[in-house]
Parts: C-alpha cells; sequence; structure tokens
C-alpha cells in the first residue's frame, strides 16, 4: 500500500482538495441530501472527487483490471467461448442494465446541462467500441506478455496527441522517466511473446483507438461537469451498437451453437460485471488524472501481475523479467516523484 501511495502521486493533473462535511447537518435530511447532490451535475462532480480522489481510483482500478485480465483470459480459453467481440458486447448489455436500474432509482449521477454533441457521442462511441473489442480480440490471439508489451506504445502515443491537439508539452526529464517505463516493461514482457500475424495487426490496430479513447474521457471530464457515470450512461448505448456491428467482421462464426451450461454462462457473467466494474473505475480514472498519468498505471499494473505471480503463486518468469519489472517501477517513482515536484512547484509560485 505504501508503494500505492507512491504511485499515486503521478496522478496530479486534478487539484482535488477534501472538505469536512458541514457541521449541524441533520442526519434524517441525508436521503435527501443525496438525492440533490445526484440530480445537480456540479454536485455530483464534486461529491465524485470527494468520495473517489486519485488514490480511491487508483485502487479500485488495479483490482479490477488484474482480476478481469486473468477472467477474460479465462472465459476465452477454458471455457472455449471463442467470441471476443460478442463477449465485450456481453459486457456493455450488462452495464447499460446496471446503469439503467441505477437511474430507475434515481441514483445514477445527473449529466451536465451543456450535453455532448451527436457528432461527440458518435465519436465516443465508436473509439470506445473500437479501443474494448480490439483489446479482447487482441487477449484471445496473443499471450497476455504480448498484449501487455503492446500497451507500452500508447503512452508515446498520447503525448503526441496531446501536443498536436492540446499544445500539451512534456518536460524532458518525465520523457526519460517514461522512457524507463517503457523499456523495464518490455524487458520485463520479452519472455512471455506469444503472438499470431493477425494477432500482432489485431494489437497494433488497437492502439491508436486506446491512446484517443483515453484522452477523450479524461478531457471531457476534467473540463466539464461530467461523472464518470454519467458519461457512462450517454456513451454505452452508441457503444454497444458499433460492437454489434463489428461483430461479423471479427467474431468467428457459431456462437448460437455455444454450450450455454450453468458454469460457462456464470463464468461470462461474471466477467460481464468485471466489465462494467473496469469500465466504470477507468472513468474514475481518467476523470481525477490524466491520459498520460493513466497510461503509466497501465505498465503499473503489468508489473504488478508478473510480480505477483511469481510472489504469491512461484511462477518463474526469470531473473530478466523480474529486472524488468524493477526497472518499470524505478521509472514510475522518478515520474511520480517528478509530477509532485512539479505541483510544489507551482504552488510555491501562488503562495505570497
Amino acid at each position: 500500500m505504501h508503494l500505492l501511495n507512491h504511485i499515486s502521486g503521478l496522478f496530479f493533473s486534478q487539484d482535488v482538495r477534501h472538505q469536512n462535511p458541514k457541521p449541524g447537518r441533520d442526519p434524517n435530511n441525508s436521503q435527501a441530501s443525496l438525492f440533490e447532490t445526484l440530480h445537480s451535475p456540479g454536485s455530483a462532480k464534486h461529491e465524485q472527487r470527494q468520495i473517489c480522489g486519485p488514490l480511491a481510483a487508483l485502487t479500485f482500478n488495479l483490482v479490477v483490471a488484474v482480476g478481469i485480465i486473468f477472467m477474460n483470459k479465462w472465459v476465452l480459453k477454458n471455457v472455449g467461448f471463442q467470441f471476443p467481440v460478442f463477449l465485450t458486447v456481453i459486457h456493455y448489455a450488462a452495464s447499460w442494465a446496471l446503469m439503467a436500474s441505477l437511474k430507475f432509482f434515481s441514483i445514477l449521477p445527473a449529466s451536465p446541462s451543456s450535453e455532448l454533441t451527436p457528432l461527440s457521442l458518435f465519436t465516443f462511441g465508436f473509439v470506445n467500441s473500437v479501443s474494448t473489442g480490439l483489446a479482447n480480440v487482441s487477449l484471445k490471439y496473443n499471450s497476455v506478455g504480448f498484449y501487455q508489451m503492446a500497451k507500452i506504445a500508447i503512452t508515446p502515443l498520447i503525448v503526441l496527441a496531446e501536443f498536436m491537439w492540446y499544445k500539451k508539452r512534456i518536460a524532458f526529464s518525465k520523457v526519460i522517466a517514461l522512457t524507463l517505463v517503457s523499456v523495464g516493461v518490455a524487458i520485463a514482457t520479452v519472455t512471455d511473446l506469444q503472438f499470431s500475424l493477425f494477432g500482432a495487426c489485431v494489437a497494433l490496430a488497437w492502439i491508436i483507438p486506446s491512446a484517443v479513447n483515453k484522452i477523450l474521457w479524461s478531457n471531457v471530464q476534467q473540463q466539464q461537469n461530467w461523472t464518470a457515470l454519467a458519461l457512462m450512461w450517454k456513451t454505452t448505448p452508441i457503444t454497444f451498437l458499433f460492437l454489434v456491428f463489428m461483430i461479423p467482421f471479427l467474431d468467428p462464426p457459431g456462437v448460437l451453437a455455444f454450450h450455454w451450461s450453468f458454469s460457462n454462462t456464470s463464468a461470462i457473467l461474471m466477467s460481464a460485471f468485471l466489465g462494467f466494474l473496469l469500465q466504470w473505475s477507468s472513468a474514475l480514472t481518467l476523470g481525477a488524472t490524466s491520459a498520460i498519468s493513466s497510461a503509466v498505471f497501465g505498465q503499473f499494473k503489468t508489473c504488478v501481475i508478473l510480480l505477483g505471480n511469481y510472489y504469491l503463486f512461484g511462477s518463474n518468469p526469470g531473473t530478466t523479467s523480474i529486472l524488468g519489472a524493477f526497472i518499470a517501477i524505478g521509472g514510475m517513482s522518478l515520474y511520480t516523484y517528478l509530477g509532485i515536484r512539479a505541483i510544489k512547484q507551482q504552488s510555491g509560485k501562488v503562495l505570497p
């Protein structure tokens, strides 16, 4: 947890200030206050920042992301459900059903008055569907190591895209830190690079929409009063439709002939529930941090998976992989330190 607290320092793009509850609040009005909070976009956004700051979003996303990678691999390989895009469709159908339940009970946070334009919703849906759909296809045709290796390219793409779109510049010292992270992850995963030609092509095609997806979700939440759930509620139906359209092109035929036994269906539904939690936790993380920080944390999760297998389950990835994981964590620590130092310098300029 100490390491997680240290790594959480890299999520510094949002200035989250926690305030104590107002004294004298009537406990009997807590339900009414919650209702008013959720139905005011500004209040709902503030409440999300209060309850789920960077560290909470980090922890939530870490646990869910590690779980769903192994769960999806189990469903695709051991259960024999060879339909990765259809699996993603099930994920989004479950997400929409869960959010519809929240809306029915008036628990879903309200959307801001400045609604996204139809073109914006279309863009969100298209990019999100391609990103998540191709991720599961990549996981089917490649090893977990190659899947994680492909993520390395996301970080420099985000840096380039944010410079081109928003003129954001990154300090040279941070470039060094990000390079250490990428090199470390490459060394850590080099021993598990099983892939096919088609799988490699899918992984390459997945990188660009994944980077764009992170940038969109981060900027929209930070620049407007969108909460993670409110934005998910608006974009999930569009994403669902695009994914349905992708099924004939990326999935093999025969989904109706699949053996829908109780155990198989239970595993798929568990994957779907984790899919909802992953979508939510990822949106929370991007709203509380930045696209680059989220990508760096994705590499941290890779190291956690590798080291966790080594220390908890006795797997032996080799000295080279262990060394690579620690190099990557060292790069993340340097990135964290540079981010915290930048915050202190900015605070010093503001103070009289």
